[in-house]
């Protein structure tokens, strides 16, 4: 792996993932070895707007039973499971931290889902994959800390069916000054590689995608921050918990940046659909 690849899976990498998952599961009354998908939710979506992004992505993307989806970045397995579970697909991650490879195996297996949904841990400028092999892809909160987007949208061109959608969920540059880090995603500038979104466009249309669509996410990211604050208020649990059991301690201060960061304009959350030409 290479130099930046180890400090960005260092960055997401806090042992004992599994064991602090199974903690909250338990405190919310839930039986570890007997999850749902639902009550996993909280914490096995790990992205802006968890669960409600997701589900959004998946309606956009539209996999038919049989087909074969792609999750580049996959965490820790939830988008996986639940477009597995709810469309009928095959799908497979790929991610760059082994423990989120590891847990995401775990978590897959308690809910009896391996015969359609699997995980390897690798680099999504290099993935293990035939050409054209996959129906469809996304990929959620990844490419922020992918360099060479070059490399990353000619891979996953390579892979797709011609015909195939893609779907990126992601945090562009905005205008104003560097975000403020630590972030969710980095501890530094070092490994934070945000586009804008017309490099983003530019980028996927010089790897051959078209009907590129950026959709600015700003108005629900808003929302739904207010609707988790309000929820904390009242005593309750924030509506998306992962970023707690993956960064711990850090989590308040990564939290602040990134919507600090949205806030005053400096990145902005977008979602991009585009397709491989059939």
């Amino acid at each position: 792996m290479r130099d930046a690849e180890t400090e960005i899976a260092s960055h997401y990498t806090n042992d004992g993932l599994l064991a602090r998952l199974d903690a909250e599961l338990r405190d919310d009354g839930v039986d570890p070895a007997h999850p749902t998908i639902d009550a996993l939710a909280p914490y096995d979506q790990f992205h802006g707007r968890g669960l409600e992004a997701t589900e959004e992505l998946a309606a956009a993307l539209g996999p038919r039973a049989g087909d074969h989806v792609l999750d580049i970045g996959s965490g820790i397995g939830g988008p996986a499971r639940l477009m597995a579970a709810r469309y009928g697909c095959r799908v497979t991650g790929i991610d760059l931290t082994p423990e989120f490879c590891a847990v995401a195996r775990d978590l897959t297996a308690r809910l009896g889902l391996e015969d359609r949904v699997s995980f390897e841990n690798g680099s999504a400028l290099a993935m293990p994959f035939a050409d054209a092999g996959f129906d469809a892809a996304y990929s959620m909160n990844v490419a922020m800390n992918i360099a060479d987007k070059a490399g990353f949208y000619g891979e996953i061109f390579r892979v797709l069916r011609p015909g195939a959608r893609l779907i990126l969920s992601e945090i562009a540059r905005g205008s104003g000054p560097e975000v403020d880090y630590p972030t969710p995603w980095a501890n530094s500038a070092r490994t934070s590689f945000l586009a804008t979104p017309d490099e983003t466009r530019a980028g996927l249309v010089a790897a051959g995608f078209e009907n590129v669509r950026i959709d600015d996410k700003r108005a629900q990211s808003a929302a739904y921050g207010a609707r988790s604050r309000a929820l904390v208020e009242q005593g309750g649990k924030p509506l998306h918990r992962a970023i707690y059991i993956v960064h711990g301690a850090l989590a308040g201060t990564l939290i602040a940046n990134s919507a600090r960061g949205i806030q005053e304009g400096r990145t902005l959350p977008i979602e991009v659909v585009c397709r491989r030409p059939g």
